[in-house]
């Protein structure tokens, strides 16, 4: 697979080896295309006007919302709700389900491996409510240990919080033991995290079984500032808005307001319909592509990168096999703090990530305070896992000897 040539920021940094896609992808010509389309031929606020262009806006922003749901396996494209990205989706359930159903002396459960975005929203509303913030430890290779999972879910239990992919380690959680587990012990709402499962494997959120997925469109090769909570309808119909103004609204009277159907009821606002377009583009560019072959893809890289990796001495690498993870290798050399790693490696020409990646709970039990973090898509090759070998043995000529 040889993508480089379809994304503008890398054909004009020639030299740059961007490995740092788990925090933001590049974007394809494509996806810039469809962005400049949308505010050159058919900018203007959807749903407002009865004008010809208005129409024209509100049919292409429809039409994103479809095919990004499609692209998501979302049967009832309504559900789909467009945010910013995970993070407001995931404090919009926190928010409207969490405060409207919580109570004190109930349970929330999240696992060790989070995200911030999805562990503080959540430990934020337990103690606004007086439940309890459970945690789902880790096993030694940093999986969730479903063992744990089974003794800390009960009828206390109210939600169940979890990553899909772990954007730290690559970990892919195995969603349909953990609703199983869920469901047979527990009445709790199931809440996933797919910011780092969407753009790198094929989704079904209706064959999921879990209540809520919350994905960002900036790590799946679309624009920032856009991402989308799926939920089921019920769920969606029954939780009060999470904002109010614009089309979320039906009727205003002096001493009380109803809200829109879904999914305008959690989009108030002038929606951001020229991004919806450009992440439509994006899952046209994925789906061209497939998603078997972009995780294969990936594992190859990965695979190399950690056969190469181990080699070093001093390399610790963090996380199960690299056929059971994403695009992402975690490791620290020795005593080098990872950030002057990524120092190094960027006066290499390569970009990683360096630090906790959002993830301090993560980092305690693997008792480091930071990690190097590479990760894989589909514009990297060969070259880019033999720069950051080059860069990794290069620092360690600088460092000199280097503790374990």
């Amino acid at each position: 697979m040889n993508r480089r040539a379809d994304f503008p920021l890398l054909v004009n940094n020639p030299g740059l080896h961007y490995l740092d896609s788990a925090a933001t992808s590049q974007k394809p010509k494509l996806v810039l295309d469809a962005i400049r389309d949308f505010y050159e031929n058919s900018n203007a606020n959807p749903h407002r006007g009865a004008y010809a262009l208005s129409v024209e806006a509100t049919e292409r922003y429809c039409c994103a919302r479809e095919r990004i749901a499609q692209f998501l396996g979302v049967g009832d494209p309504s559900c789909l709700v467009f945010t910013r990205g995970t993070t407001e989706s995931l404090n919009l359930v926190g928010a409207s389900w969490g405060r409207a159903n919580v109570k004190s002396g109930d349970e929330v459960v999240v696992s060790a491996m989070e995200h911030h975005a999805n562990f503080v929203p959540w430990q934020q509303l337990a103690a606004e409510k007086g439940a309890k913030l459970r945690i789902c430890e880790l096993t030694t290779d940093g999986r969730m240990d479903l063992d744990c999972l089974r003794s800390i879910v009960g009828r206390q239990t109210k939600i169940v919080a979890f990553n899909h992919v772990s954007n730290a380690l690559g970990t892919i959680n195995p969603v349909r033991e953990i609703v199983q587990i869920v469901r047979e012990k527990s009445g709790a709402i199931l809440v996933c995290d797919g910011a780092q499962s969407a753009p790198h494997f094929r989704v079904n959120f209706d064959e999921l079984d879990v209540d809520f997925f919350a994905f960002s469109g900036h790590k799946m090769l679309g624009p920032m500032g856009l991402g989308g909570l799926i939920g089921r309808r019920a769920m969606l119909e029954a939780m009060p808005p999470y904002q109010t103004g614009g089309d979320m609204i039906e009727f205003v009277y002096d001493d009380r307001t109803t809200w829109n159907v879904l999914p305008h009821k959690f989009e108030a606002g002038t929606p951001n319909a020229a991004d919806a377009v450009g992440l439509a583009a994006a899952v046209d560019y994925l789906d061209a592509i497939g998603a078997d072959q972009i995780l294969s893809h990936e594992r190859r890289l990965m695979a190399s990168a950690q056969t190469r990796l181990s080699a070093i001495e001093g390399i610790r690498i963090f996380g199960p096999p690299p056929a059971e993870r994403s695009g992402v290798i975690s490791f620290v050399l020795g005593d080098v703090h990872p950030h002057d790693l990524a120092t190094i490696l960027d006066g290499q020409g390569v970009c990683i990530r360096a630090g906790h990646h959002c993830c301090q709970p993560l980092m305690r039990r693997l008792d480091v305070a930071a990690t190097a973090r590479a990760s894989f898509y589909v514009y990297n090759d060969e070259s880019d896992v033999e720069a950051l070998i080059n860069g990794v043995l290069k620092a360690k000529e600088i460092f000199g000897h280097v503790a374990a």
